[in-house]
C-alpha cells in the first residue's frame, strides 16, 4: 500500500481513533447555570465549556424545571465526574464546583470576570484556532499552600477536574493550552487564566524567523535577499519579541511547527485566550449542596452550634428515610390488595358461570392485564368466550375501543318561533316537551301580543332569533335585546323568550 503524503497524511493523523480506556478514565464535566443569570454570565458559562473541552458536554441544554437531581441521574451513565454551576443573586455571582456523586461542593464568589471575546479584541495577534481544543489543557496551580486545609482541599478538587498527564508518554504537540489558578495570599483571591501555548525557534534572527513563517514577506523592494537579512530596522514594533532565558527550553521531541527541531532551543510563549476571572473561596460543604459545612469564609460557629446543626440534619435524614419506607410499604400493600381483589373477581365470575373456582390446587391469580394470554400459557388451551367477557368488548385483541358519543339523535334544532307540541311531518307525528306558561310567566300562546308586562311596551312584535337587534325602551334607553323585531320587548321579557327557545 502506498504511503500517504501531504494533506491526506495530516487528515489521517487528525482522525485517529481515541483510546476508549483513556476516554473513560478521564474526568468529564457538566457546565450549566441555575436560575436567571443574564446574557453576559451566560456567555461566560459557554466560554467555560470551551475551556473544559473535549471532556465536557459542549451542547448541554437545561430548562427551568430541571433540578440538580436530574443532572445527577444522567451523570452516572455518561461518566460525568464534576459539575460547574453558575448562579446569580441580587448581590453576588457564585460559581460552584461539585464532585459527583458524593461531593464535596466548593463555592466561589466571583469578584471580576472578562469574556473571551473581550480579550481577543484587545490582542494585536490573537492565537485562536479550532484544533487546539481537541486536546485537554495543562493545569498549573500556583501558591496553593498545604498548611491551610481549605486551600489544600480546593487544590485537590481542581486538580482532579482535569485529566492527568504521563510525562513519559505525553506528546508535546498535543499540549496546546494551559489553565492557570494563582492564589494571592494578600487579597485571598484566586486568579483564573486560560492561555494558548506557542513554540517558536530560538537563536535565530528576526528576519530568519519571519521568512520561516507560513506567510512569506514582501521582498520586492530589495535588490538582493541578503539586504532583507542584514537590514535590522525593517521589522515593526508590533513584532517585537521578549524571548530570553526565562522561556527558552531544549525540545526533547520534534514539534509540528516550522523551525522547532529536536535538541534545539525554542522559546515558549503564552497567548491569552480567555475568559479571565477573580474568585474568592467562600464555602466548602459535604455532599452536593446539602451536607455539613466544613469551611466558611464569613461565618464561624461554636462546637455547640455545629453539633445542633448536625442533629437537625440527621433528624431530617431519618424522617426522609422513614417516609420512603412507608411509601414502599403502602405500594406493596396496594399491590397485594389489587391482586387479591382480582383473584376474588375471577372466582366470582367462575362461580357465576357454574364452574368450581377451587377445582385446582393453585389459586387462580392474574398478575398481567392480559388474562386471556395468561390463561393460554398456564392451561395450554384456548379459554371459553364466557370466561373473560371484558375482553369481548374490543375484539379479539382484548383492547377496548374508544368511546365516541353520537350526537345525531340528541341534537336539538333551534327554531325561531314556537310551534305546537305535535305536528305532522311526512305522515309521522313528532312530539316535543309541553311548554309551561307558569314557569316563564307568559301567555298560553308563547308569543308576545301587545302590552304584556309593562306600560312602556308599545305595539305588537314577533319574537326573533337570539341576539337580533330591536328598538324601544329597554330599561330607559336603546340597545341590543334578546327578544325580536319591532318595539316594546323589555329586557326581562326577551331573556325569558331566549330561554324558552333553547
Amino acid at each position: 500500500m502506498a504511503r500517504k503524503k501531504g494533506k491526506a497524511r495530516k487528515a489521517a493523523r487528525k482522525n485517529l481513533p481515541v483510546n476508549e480506556d483513556e476516554f473513560k478514565k478521564a474526568p468529564h464535566t457538566f457546565v450549566f447555570h441555575r436560575g436567571v443569570i443574564g446574557k453576559n454570565l451566560l456567555q461566560l458559562m459557554l466560554d467555560m465549556r470551551r475551556v473544559m473541552e473535549p471532556y465536557t458536554a459542549a451542547t448541554l441544554r437545561s430548562r427551568r424545571k430541571n433540578v440538580l437531581k436530574d443532572f445527577v441521574s444522567v451523570a452516572g451513565p455518561l461518566g460525568v465526574s464534576h459539575f460547574i454551576s453558575f448562579s446569580r443573586s441580587d448581590a453576588n455571582i457564585n460559581m460552584r464546583i461539585m464532585r459527583v456523586p458524593r461531593g464535596p461542593t466548593v463555592t466561589f464568589r466571583m469578584r471580576q470576570y472578562c469574556l473571551t471575546k473581550d480579550i481577543q479584541s484587545s490582542l494585536k495577534k490573537p492565537n485562536m484556532y479550532a484544533r487546539q481544543f481537541q486536546q485537554h489543557p495543562l493545569l498549573v496551580l500556583n501558591n496553593f499552600s498545604k498548611d491551610q486545609p481549605e486551600l489544600k482541599l480546593a487544590a485537590t478538587l481542581l486538580q482532579n477536574m482535569f485529566p492527568s498527564i504521563n510525562v513519559h508518554k505525553v506528546q508535546l504537540s498535543d499540549i496546546r493550552r494551559c489553565v492557570l489558578f494563582n492564589y494571592d495570599p494578600e487579597t485571598k483571591l484566586i486568579e483564573f487564566r486560560h492561555y494558548s501555548i506557542k513554540v517558536v525557534p530560538a537563536g535565530m534572527s528576526k528576519s530568519t524567523k519571519k521568512l520561516m513563517q507560513n506567510k512569506v514577506p514582501n521582498l520586492g523592494r530589495y535588490q538582493d535577499v541578503s539586504d532583507f537579512f542584514l537590514n535590522a530596522g525593517q521589522l515593526s514594533e508590533s513584532e517585537a519579541e521578549l524571548d530570553g532565558e526565562h522561556n527558552e527550553v531544549t525540545l526533547p521531541q520534534a514539534m509540528a511547527s516550522r523551525g522547532n527541531m529536536i535538541t534545539q532551543k525554542s522559546a515558549i510563549r503564552l497567548v491569552e485566550i480567555g475568559p479571565r476571572m477573580k474568585l474568592q473561596l467562600v464555602k466548602i460543604e459535604e455532599g452536593l449542596c446539602q451536607g455539613e459545612v466544613i469551611f466558611h469564609q464569613f461565618v464561624s460557629k461554636t462546637q455547640d452550634e455545629v453539633a445542633a446543626a448536625r442533629n437537625v440534619r440527621r433528624k431530617k435524614k431519618q424522617l426522609k428515610e422513614n417516609r420512603k419506607k412507608n411509601q414502599d410499604a403502602d405500594i406493596e400493600r396496594k399491590e397485594q390488595e389489587k391482586a387479591a381483589h382480582r383473584a376474588k373477581c375471577v372466582a366470582g365470575m367462575l362461580k357465576k358461570k357454574g364452574m368450581d373456582p377451587t377445582s385446582k390446587n393453585e389459586t387462580v391469580t392474574y398478575e398481567d392485564d392480559d388474562d386471556t394470554e395468561y390463561y393460554r400459557k398456564e392451561v395450554g388451551e384456548e379459554p371459553d368466550p364466557e370466561l373473560f367477557p371484558q375482553h369481548q368488548r374490543g375484539g379479539p385483541g382484548g383492547k377496548r375501543k374508544p368511546f365516541k358519543r353520537d350526537f345525531s339523535s340528541s341534537r336539538k334544532k333551534f327554531k325561531g318561533s314556537s310551534k305546537p307540541d305535535t305536528e305532522e311531518k311526512g305522515g309521522k307525528a313528532s312530539t316535543s316537551k309541553p311548554f309551561s306558561p307558569d314557569k316563564w310567566n307568559m301567555s298560553n300562546t308563547g308569543r308576545p301580543k301587545g302590552r304584556v308586562m309593562n306600560k312602556r311596551t308599545v305595539g305588537k312584535g314577533k319574537p326573533g332569533m337570539q341576539g337580533s337587534k330591536g328598538k324601544g325602551k329597554v330599561h330607559g334607553g336603546k340597545g341590543k335585546v334578546h327578544g325580536g323585531k319591532g318595539k316594546g320587548q323589555v329586557a326581562k321579557f326577551k331573556f325569558k323568550m331566549s330561554k324558552s327557545k333553547r
